[in-house]
């Protein structure tokens, strides 16, 4: 039986705050546990207020951090093995971040076009200058760009959304079977939020990428999810089918959650969304 593609077992981060005299501590993630199937891609939501943990659980699957303890396998490999560069390289080809601003994610300075062409130089064997701008091309299109689009450009030059999905293209430039977004349509207009979210989907069903989406925002969540957490102060308090667990909370914070959401129904966006979330029940 092959192994899962992400595996997070138990995992637990706590950090000290104070001094020697007056010290206390953290636990951002406590005791936290999922899978990823191999054979299966799926939109994977965390869900969670600030300061609940989501991103610093983000960050170790990211291996950017270590966990305190617990562990978390990439298709069986514990991430505390990977050290080397060329472990971590390896690691960084198969699973690949977006974050929140797409803005913070580019240099002002720097033509986005070079981000590009760097993944493809670091991540894939594209040696060549045909070779790397062909793949580069590639990735672009698959979120409704091209380079001819972008080329030259700074990221002042480009709206939020634009800067955005060229970022995502940068993430799909070593072919990754899996992608962290955190956060990555809360700082981009509402009115291209959906663009966004539909372009996950489609990265799921035509790329066969699984996504772990991490938000705060149970409406998008309800649309886009296959699973999800819900997070609270570091821990899981409730998980499970996407559209189940949504519809009907059973956790008092979930409920609180979910009970503070309007309906998405004509809410932003700039596709159709055929289905609402339902109303709680009383």
């Amino acid at each position: 039986m092959s192994p899962n593609l992400l595996d997070v077992e138990n995992v637990n981060k706590i950090f000290a705050r104070g001094g020697i005299i007056s010290r206390s501590v953290n636990h951002a993630v406590n005791n936290v546990s999922f899978s990823l199937a191999a054979d299966k891609p799926e939109v994977f939501t965390i869900i969670g207020e600030s300061g609940s943990g989501k991103t610093t659980l983000a960050g170790m699957i990211l291996n950017s951090a270590a966990p305190t303890s617990g562990r978390i396998l990439f298709r069986g490999k514990d991430l505390h093995d990977v050290r080397s560069r060329r472990d971590r390289l390896e690691f960084m080809s198969h699973v690949q971040a977006v974050f929140q601003n797409p803005f913070d994610a580019f240099n002002p300075l720097k033509r986005v076009d070079r981000y590009l062409f760097s993944a493809a130089q670091t991540f894939t064997e594209c040696r060549t200058t045909d070779k790397v701008e062909e793949r580069v091309d590639d990735s672009l299109r698959k979120v409704g760009l091209s380079l001819a689009e972008i080329q030259g450009r700074y990221p002042h030059e480009m709206s939020g959304g634009q800067l955005q999905r060229v970022a995502i293209a940068r993430a799909l430039v070593p072919n990754p079977s899996l992608i962290v977004a955190d956060e990555p349509v809360s700082m981009i207009d509402a009115s291209l939020r959906m663009t966004v979210i539909n372009l996950f989907k489609k990265l799921r069903d035509e790329l066969g990428v699984s996504i772990i989406y991490i938000t705060h925002d149970l409406a998008t969540a309800y649309y886009i999810s296959d699973r999800l957490i819900i997070m609270q102060e570091g821990r899981v308090v409730e998980g499970g089918d996407a559209r189940t667990v949504l519809a009907a909370p059973q956790h008092p914070y979930s409920i609180k959650l979910r009970e503070a959401v309007l309906s998405v129904e004509g809410a932003w966006r700039d596709e159709p969304i055929t289905e609402a979330m339902p109303a709680v029940a009383s």
